[in-house]
């Protein structure tokens, strides 16, 4: 029996949410994977101050059930009021009203109460003894940035394994919340330090890991590139909501790297020249930090408050009616490690107007790639699509179960058979 310690941080901590980030839903896969491991004893875990404690499976599984979609409490689903609002407006001429902003959702009574256990959980953590030869296993970041974690994993013959998402705070500190990019130096040297395999999402990943070491001197431990699966509601083929005009979607948390002030500026510019005929664009996602002048302008703008829809808390089915029926999405992000919405847009046979960045052009296979400052290039690209979506081929998407081959065959049967 293979015992692997999971940390189980980011869950515990970001509650019951019925719309998840990209690390969430990573967190999430591997959660799923491992429970399901013939031979596998799983200890869910999270760390502090460089020590880990054993965390209550029960409430484990209810998080992962809640926040993946398994499990589904009574009453409306996740977003439905945002949801009719949003599909109202779309159904709307501009000068109608305002554009939709996030609405507030609280928690259901079933995740209410998790939530509360989690708390309670998190006060009173548990005392773990580590197992020589377990698996320390680790694909949110949280706690890498203490010195004496994985050091003290590796003395105790615990083997961590760390999925890297990106070096984005170490290459684009600007973009990043103050402390960010020593916070993430730290992770990344004590990964390189001691980790006893790594996994990155993608070969752009991995090339700024390589350069990483390289500059400082520190040998790489055995590495592969797995890309990350999508999920199951993006792989349908349903289409988008009736009765909207061409409309664009960009997906993701606002935050700076993500390059939202020049979309917001272009939309302003097309309200200039079209006026009411201008496309609504949806952005969905939860604010970040360090966005001051994007939710100014969100907030005051005129061109944008009647164009630029927000909307965070939706279901994946409702994320994927929208890529779906979308005349395009749009990723003009300065810097990304992966990049799900992309992915799951041409899986779902949608238009990408993206950004030439190196993880774009290698796994954006037959998006259209424009400079993320080249303003008039993109109005033209978006300018063209709302007249008429472009037709795509689908794109063949990475799945989980090809992630999770490649993760085994590198763990040297560590997870059981």
């Amino acid at each position: 029996m293979s015992v692997v310690y999971f940390d189980a941080s980011r869950l515990f901590l970001r509650g019951a949410r019925s719309s998840p980030t990209g690390i969430d839903r990573v967190v999430f896969a591997y959660a799923r994977w491992l429970s399901e491991r013939r031979g596998v004893s799983l200890i869910p875990v999270w760390s502090r101050l460089g020590y880990l404690s054993r965390l209550p499976m029960r409430r484990f599984q209810e998080l992962v059930e809640i926040t993946s979609g398994e499990r589904r409490e009574a009453g409306p689903p996740p977003g439905e009021a945002t949801w009719n609002a949003l599909i109202g407006a779309l159904r709307r001429p501009a000068a109608a009203g305002r554009a939709v902003r996030p609405l507030p959702r609280p928690l259901g009574r079933e995740a209410a109460g998790v939530a509360g256990a989690v708390a309670a959980a998190l006060a009173a953590p548990r005392a773990l003894r580590l197992q020589p030869g377990a698996l320390f296993v680790n694909v949110n970041h949280y706690g890498l940035e203490h010195p004496l974690l994985l050091s003290r994993l590796a003395r105790a013959g615990v083997r961590p394994v760390v999925l890297i998402h990106d070096l984005i705070p170490l290459e684009f500190p600007e973009f990043c919340s103050p402390g960010g990019g020593p916070r993430h130096e730290r992770r990344i040297i004590a990964c390189l330090n001691h980790a006893w395999r790594l996994i990155t999402n993608s070969q752009a990943t991995a090339t700024a890991l390589t350069g990483f070491a390289a500059s400082r001197g520190l040998a790489l431990p055995i590495c592969v590139t797995a890309p990350l699966g999508i999920e199951a509601a993006f792989l349908d083929r349903a289409g988008g909501p009736t009765g909207a005009a061409p409309y664009f979607v960009c997906v993701g948390t606002i935050e700076p790297r993500k390059n939202l002030g020049f979309l917001l500026a272009l939309w302003r510019r097309l309200d200039e020249r079209l006026g009411e005929a201008t496309p609504p664009l949806v952005l969905i996602g939860r604010r970040g930090w360090e966005n001051e002048a994007v939710v100014d302008q969100l907030e005051r703008s005129p061109s944008v408050l009647r164009h630029v829809h927000e909307v965070a808390g939706l279901g994946d089915r409702q994320v994927a009616s929208l890529i779906a029926g979308a005349a395009a999405l749009l990723s003009p992000s300065f810097a990304e490690g992966y990049n799900l919405p992309v992915i799951e847009a041409l899986a779902l046979g949608t238009p990408v107007i993206a950004s030439d960045i190196p993880v774009h052009r290698e796994l954006a296979t037959g998006a259209r790639l424009i400079d993320p400052l080249d303003g008039p290039a993109w109005m033209e690209a978006i300018c063209a699509a709302a007249a008429s979506r472009p037709a795509v081929d689908r794109l063949e998407p990475p799945t989980w179960r090809a992630h999770f081959g490649i993760v085994e065959s590198a763990l040297d049967g560590a997870v059981g058979p």
